[in-house]
């Protein structure tokens, strides 16, 4: 099989990882790709946005798959141009991503779906916003209702704060505040089928202790030794695959991955996003904890078969992922920096490094290139021997300025016992 992954970022380095390593993926492609993600495809220049560009691409590669790993080609309709020249494609129709590129739309289909989530209003003016505030009270929950790369949302009890983040939107969606621990939890469907994966938790605050700015996430750890015995499988019946079930009744069917964001609230299980491809930085543990090749879920999604596979098959490993990112990420990330160390950060074997904002100059060598470097991964016995193993790459790394959370995974690996 001949694959092309659209996509430069971590995410889309987990996902080339795991297919490199897929026996029946006999050629691998991505494009625009990475430093890291060149090392086990063959990277190609293309506007990811452009359709026509990926399809041309597709159609010259001789594809059999395209993968199209970032939200912003699947809401500009790229898996829809690729369809058009009748090569099978993992991800949603355009359309069908406005279940992420619209929060409001997101907000309707949950609607017409019965599926629990947060009370909202979508807000236009300042006074709409105001009175959606006052409505539900502090803690504020304010959500653009574009794309904002993952850091679109404001939760603050400054009720000053928040309004200026409304007044900086277009649209904004206003919601009740949701308590309780949060969980993202994949779905692969084919748009009739839903494949629910492992869940996994990430940590969204630059800082530790959940302090500082939202960004796009900085960690993440898999599995969740507190979540509830058989939550996957109510999250699949109250909220998966009711969602696809509307959007296949709506005549929008959705095919690809499904992102359900969680807050496990003391009124029950509550969907606070939806998203319409892998998470950015759960992939990394996800993916790492999966034991069944790749590729053929994938193309079983892209070709509506997905209820002819077989289980999928796990590791009992967990699996942790912590977030190298440059001096001033969120607000004014530094780029240009020669980053060292990444080849001795997994000479044990124990841990791998994703790249996320990286490239290559005429030297060879790898700089910053984004906010998020890097995403150094591990795997382990349990969460503690996940977890130190990952610090202990993080450690050989050097990056100037560079940044990251000390605390990922802490309390959960803390809270169980250790090998």
């Amino acid at each position: 099989m001949k694959v092309l992954v659209i996509g430069g970022g971590a995410r889309e380095h987990a996902l080339c990882r795991s297919l490199s390593q897929d026996p029946a993926v006999t050629e691998l492609h991505c494009a625009p790709g990475n430093a890291g993600i060149a090392q086990v495809a063959t990277v190609h220049p293309v506007d990811q946005l452009d359709g026509a560009q990926v399809a041309d691409l597709a159609g010259r590669l001789g594809a059999d798959l395209v993968v199209v790993g970032p939200e912003a080609p699947l809401v500009a309709g790229v898996a829809d141009a690729v369809r058009a020249v009748g090569i099978p494609v993992f991800g949603p129709s355009g359309a069908a991503a406005r279940l992420e590129g619209s929060k409001a739309f997101a907000k309707d289909v949950m609607a017409g779906a019965g599926v629990p989530t947060a009370r909202s209003y979508v807000c236009t003016t300042a006074e709409e916003a105001a009175e959606a505030l006052d409505a539900f009270g502090a803690p504020y929950v304010v959500k653009d209702d574009g794309l904002a790369a993952g850091k679109g949302v404001v939760v603050t009890s400054d009720r000053a704060a928040a309004l200026a983040h409304a007044a900086a939107c277009e649209r904004v969606v206003i919601e009740e505040y949701l308590d309780g621990p949060e969980v993202s939890l994949f779905a692969i469907t084919d748009g009739t089928t839903v494949l629910p994966l492992q869940p996994a938790q990430d940590f969204k605050r630059a800082l530790d202790g959940d302090e500082g700015p939202n960004t796009g996430g900085m960690g993440a750890y898999s599995p969740l030794p507190w979540a509830p015995a058989g939550l996957v499988q109510e999250v699949l019946e109250t909220v998966l695959q009711p969602t696809v079930d509307e959007l296949r009744r709506r005549g929008t069917e959705f095919s690809g991955l499904l992102y359900a964001g969680l807050a496990l609230t003391s009124r029950g299980t509550r969907v606070i996003e939806f998203n319409a491809r892998f998470g950015d930085p759960e992939t990394q543990v996800v993916l790492a904890r999966l034991r069944t090749p790749l590729a053929a879920v994938l193309l079983a999604s892209a070709t509506g078969t997905l209820d002819q596979l077989e289980p999928l098959r796990w590791s009992e490993d967990a699996a942790v992922t912590v977030v190298v990112a440059s001096e001033g990420y969120p607000a004014a990330p530094r780029t240009g920096d020669p980053i060292e160390g990444l080849a001795e950060a997994e000479a044990d074997g124990t841990a791998f490094v994703l790249h996320a904002g990286t490239a290559a100059d005429g030297d060879g060598r790898v700089l910053s290139a984004g906010g998020r470097v890097l995403s150094v991964t591990a795997t382990g016995a349990d969460l503690a021997e996940a977890r130190g193993r990952a610090y202990a790459a993080v450690d050989r790394i050097s990056l100037k300025g560079g940044q990251h959370r000390t605390d990922i995974a802490l309390k959960a690996a803390t809270a169980q016992p250790t090998a």
